[in-house]
């Protein structure tokens, strides 16, 4: 007889509104969205402790030890679904409602039964699309403590429960109605380009300034509803190769550009902006701010509605106040931040921006957020860009196992501050995808990223590479495109080259590598190196070997890694033996992996220096071959047991065990 166990427990039911008629209408397109809801709220219950007790066709039964965590999982869940909806294609919305109760349960082989189950289940029907209801007994666990407010229902008799008492509904921060523009339709996407502001300073030291507020700039225009922001990326060339509007917009393909002048003096700042229109090149919006640095934020605020209104856009902002005093919370920082804290938020954000080219000199940027949170715990984007900034380096400048916990920290920090800030939730993504390896974590937290700022390229980018990794190509396109339509400039279509490889069109991945190389001439050595192992991939070994004629004294340290591993695998090994060498002699003047000097040695052919370097990567918490592991330069050691093994604890597809043409990422 199975063993029943009688506690307290709070159960929360979940309900998809509309799926039955969807799924009548449409089985498989029902289907893939049931999946879709799966895959995005299971994470969120672990991430409050809950326990999925069963599925009951496309609804959840969960339960919490507390009421307080399935509030907050309920307030959560609802918050990451309505900012995804927004920007989600109709048939991709997920719209559900939620009831949750606290009572009594019977535990019985895995299941649950009882009045609490039930009542949860009850009340579920009243909660409506978006909605979350609580029973009496939740709310007065939670009235004081959820951060929300509620509204109590009237009196409904609730079919087969006995004295269920008052029903609330929660209120949300957000509103339903804020999806559609004043007349009903969605507005139309466009597209804007912010150009670097120039410094005209006279203190040529203060250039980082108009850098920094550049940045912060498309930030604060990538909050309004129906615009898209060029990533900083592709703008930065034009600072030292300027352009007119018209080349600019047919580079970018933009609709409109701003541009403008940034000139500080101690704590005084003027700032001089035009918006103009791509097309006519008429003058939409122009206007000059002489302000203390403190304010900065309010003119940030500013130029986004003048720009907004400009472009007959809305903003998207959750609880924005209208008109803000001094001590009212900025709506993407936790706090008003001193004009001395904002000052090294901008310095690190220039800091960070250059760290590929500033190598181990990455610390002055983590030194500038520290400085910045320190003198200012409330101000929320610091913690996240210190965060992102940790992300980016780690497996390429310091090993991931000493940066990602401390990672992990400060985007938590930045979300408790400010719960809908996206580049925290990129933030949370990545250390899913790369260090935890939980990849539908990953996914729920890309997905509410990209729901609360469409224009966030590097939340994109990645979510890609989790796509092209799970196998699911036509997906990734999608999501690669965008990312191409955001960061022209940057190094995603040689990634979506990649996808169309793995997808079975060889031809068209190689004419967009090609394509991507080609416009960056003598500069793109990388992508040079990178074409040639798609060449190698492809089977045009003529071509790799043309590609892998670059002189190594013409490339930096990790452009010098690749050459070699490209050399090592035409045939030519006197360079990667080389780099191996100064590996091993800690002689090399960047960091390198024990995955990455794993490559150099299966593409030489010593397979037991290879597999004990991976397990080597394994062991000590890197673990990075799930990124590598489908890439031809595995092929020597890739049927071996102790390979399979290492591949196999990272739940990935079946194609992580192919031979041949299979690559992983760039």
């Amino acid at each position: 007889m199975a063993e029943e166990r009688r506690r307290l427990a709070a159960i929360m039911f979940t309900d998809m509104v509309g799926y039955s008629a969807r799924a009548q209408a449409d089985e498989a397109g029902a289907l893939a969205l049931l999946d879709r809801h799966n895959r995005l709220l299971r994470p969120i219950f672990t991430k409050f402790h809950g326990r999925e007790v069963k599925t009951v066709g496309d609804a959840f039964v969960v339960a919490f030890e507390s009421a307080l965590e399935a509030t907050r999982c309920a307030l959560d869940i609802q918050r990451m679904l309505h900012y995804y909806n927004l920007r989600s294609p109709e048939p991709w919305r997920i719209r559900i409602r939620i009831g949750i109760h606290v009572g009594d349960v019977v535990e019985s082989d895995g299941d649950v039964l009882g009045d609490a189950v039930n009542i949860a289940a009850r009340i579920v029907s009243l909660a409506g699309p978006e909605g979350i209801c609580l029973s009496q007994q939740v709310y007065d666990q939670v009235a004081t403590k959820a951060g929300t407010t509620f509204s109590k229902l009237p009196p409904v008799p609730l079919k087969n429960v006995r004295a269920a008492g008052s029903v609330y509904r929660v209120v949300p921060v957000w509103d339903t109605t804020s999806a559609r523009s004043p007349n009903g339709k969605a507005p139309g996407n466009r597209l804007i380009a912010v150009l670097p502001l120039a410094s005209i300073s006279p203190d040529p030291q203060d250039g980082y300034f108009a850098d920094g507020l550049t940045d912060e700039l498309i930030s604060e225009l990538s909050q309004i509803r129906g615009l898209s922001v060029v990533a900083r990326t592709s703008v930065a060339p034009y600072k030292t190769a300027p352009k007119s509007i018209p080349e600019v917009a047919r580079e970018l393909g933009v609709d409109a550009v701003v541009e403008g002048s940034v000139r500080k003096s101690g704590s005084q700042v003027r700032i001089s902006l035009t918006v103009v229109d791509a097309q006519t090149q008429r003058q939409l919006w122009s206007h000059r701010y002489d302000r203390e640095v403190s304010d900065v934020f309010a003119v940030q605020e500013d130029i986004a509605k003048s720009t907004s209104k400009a472009l007959r856009l809305e903003i998207d902002r959750t609880g924005a106040a209208e008109d803000r005093s001094p001590t009212v919370p900025h709506p993407r920082f936790g706090m008003v931040a001193t004009g001395e804290a904002y000052d090294h938020y901008l310095r690190g954000l220039v800091a960070a921006s250059d760290h590929h080219h500033l190598g181990p000199g990455y610390p002055e940027a983590v030194r500038h957020f520290e400085l910045a949170t320190r003198l200012d715990p409330g101000l929320a984007e610091a913690y996240a860009a210190w965060a992102n900034l940790y992300v980016t380096i780690a497996a390429d400048l310091v090993p991931m196992r000493e940066v990602i916990p401390r990672a992990r920290e400060l985007a938590q920090q930045a979300l408790e501050i400010s719960p809908d800030l996206s580049e925290a939730h990129s933030a949370l993504a990545n250390i899913a995808l790369q260090f935890d390896h939980d990849w539908e974590l990953a996914e729920t937290e890309f997905a509410t990223a990209i729901a609360l700022n469409s224009s966030n390229v590097a939340a994109y980018r990645f979510y890609g590479m989790l796509l092209r990794t799970l196998g699911r190509y036509d997906e990734a396109r999608q999501v690669l495109r965008r990312a191409i339509q955001l960061d022209p400039g940057g190094s995603d279509q040689m990634t979506l080259a990649l996808v169309e490889i793995l997808a079975g069109n060889p031809e068209a991945g190689v004419r967009m590598a090609e394509e991507s190389a080609g416009r960056r001439g003598r500069e793109g050595l990388g992508h040079r190196i990178f074409l040639g192992m798609i060449y190698l991939v492809a089977g045009r070994r003529a071509d790799a070997l043309r590609m892998a004629e670059t002189p190594p004294e013409d490339v930096d340290d990790s452009d010098r890694f690749d050459l070699a591993l490209l050399n090592a695998l035409v045939g030519r090994p006197e360079l990667a033996r080389e780099v191996a060498r100064e590996v091993e002699r800690k002689e090399a003047r960047s960091y390198t992996s024990a995955a990455h000097l794993a490559m150099l040695y299966s593409a030489l052919g010593d397979r037991e220096r290879a597999l004990d370097l991976l397990e080597q990567d394994e062991r000590e918490g890197d673990a990075i071959l799930w990124i590598y592991h489908g890439w031809m330069f595995f092929d020597p050691i890739r049927d071996d047991p102790r390979f399979v093994s290492l591949v196999t604890k990272y739940r990935l597809p079946a194609s992580a065990f192919a031979r041949g043409p299979v690559v992983g990422s760039a």
